[in-house]
């Protein structure tokens, strides 16, 4: 009864509180951390990008349940496009912090892919030391139980960070094995299947490419031992041994998107689920796309990045606010108290 009624407590702290926002120098080279966090400062409106956000740009911290959660994006993303999740995150207590991926991100996407796959993790190690050391909120947090969130790419950063073991040989094996099922996994943005004879072509030149470029059967993976509870949204997985998934090091929940015409779940995701039999679906969308849970959803994208990030016909984004509450749920249950 008394842990219900301090968790009570933390929950009712975190949502009366408002949304604020700061950044942080990364360190050793890294791009800026982004934090959202509880203030008892007002709101306002602020551009960043297209989007408006109702935050209090560097208001003063306030205590909420003193845990932290970082959240990595997807390939070429930024901060801003998981903001309605960082906003309910804060609501229910936490502070969440997002680093900017080197390499792959928004404004610098000169090594997308296996290139950044290799440091996204550190990244994120580092972002939590980068937290741990301010004056601000050093005081409010114990870094000792953190969260970690991805989406995408950041998803695939999300699994090594939960025990599992990757190459980019096993990358290029799967290319090689399900191209045609799986193209754009493969290929990225670079170029897209149309049904077309041109189509043969893509993928040999897509093949050649992978075949040149990644070989290397190193295993890759990372551990920090701070990472407590994970949450890996419509991940890139293919490319994972996953017996190294069947028993992950933390607990480990899933959001796939039955209709993601980018990674094809059953590559990925689902995958994961089937490999994890201690890990949880922690929300399905049935009907939505890659890019279901970039919330807000940039808006006019078109071409090859439009047909695979824009929301399939029939996706109702009203069902996300529930989604970001099962996440907030999740690293509840796991990171307090």
């Amino acid at each position: 009864m008394i842990l219900r009624l301090v968790l009570l407590w933390f929950y009712c702290a975190g949502a009366a509180a408002q949304v604020a926002l700061t950044q942080l120098p990364g360190l050793e080279g890294d791009h800026p951390v982004t934090l959202f966090y509880p203030t008892g400062a007002k709101a306002e409106a602020l551009k960043r990008g297209p989007f408006t956000l109702q935050v209090a740009q560097d208001g003063a911290p306030q205590r909420g349940n003193g845990r932290l959660v970082i959240v990595s994006h997807g390939s070429g993303g930024n901060p801003w496009v998981h903001s309605n999740l960082a906003s309910a995150l804060v609501e229910a207590g936490f502070v969440v912090a997002m680093p900017t991926h080197r390499g792959d991100s928004f404004g610098d996407s000169a090594k997308p892919g296996p290139p950044s796959w290799k440091r996204r993790p550190a990244e994120v190690s580092r972002a939590i030391d980068a937290v741990a050391r301010d004056a601000r909120f050093a005081p409010l947090l114990a870094t000792d139980k953190v969260g970690v969130y991805g989406m995408s790419a950041g998803g695939h950063t999300a699994l090594s960070l939960a025990g599992g073991r990757w190459s980019e040989l096993g990358f290029r094996r799967h290319c090689e094995r399900n191209i045609a099922e799986d193209f754009p996994a493969c290929a990225g943005l670079a170029t897209g299947l149309t049904g077309g004879w041109l189509d043969r072509y893509r993928i040999w030149t897509v093949l050649w490419v992978i075949g040149w470029r990644f070989n290397d059967p190193t295993w890759h993976t990372h551990a920090d031992a701070r990472v407590k509870a994970i949450v890996a949204a419509v991940p890139y997985a293919a490319d994972f041994d996953m017996d190294s998934l069947a028993a992950p090091r933390t607990p480990l929940g899933l959001v796939n998107a039955g209709r993601d015409a980018w990674l094809a779940p059953r590559f990925h995701g689902e995958a994961v689920l089937k490999a994890c039999k201690a890990c949880v679906r922690v929300a399905d969308l049935p009907t939505g796309g890659h890019g279901a849970m970039l919330s807000p959803l940039p808006p006019g994208l078109t071409g090859q990045v439009g047909a695979l990030l824009n929301d399939p016909p029939g996706f109702d984004r009203k069902l996300l606010p529930a989604v970001d509450r099962k996440i907030a749920e999740f690293f509840r249950q796991h990171l307090l108290p």
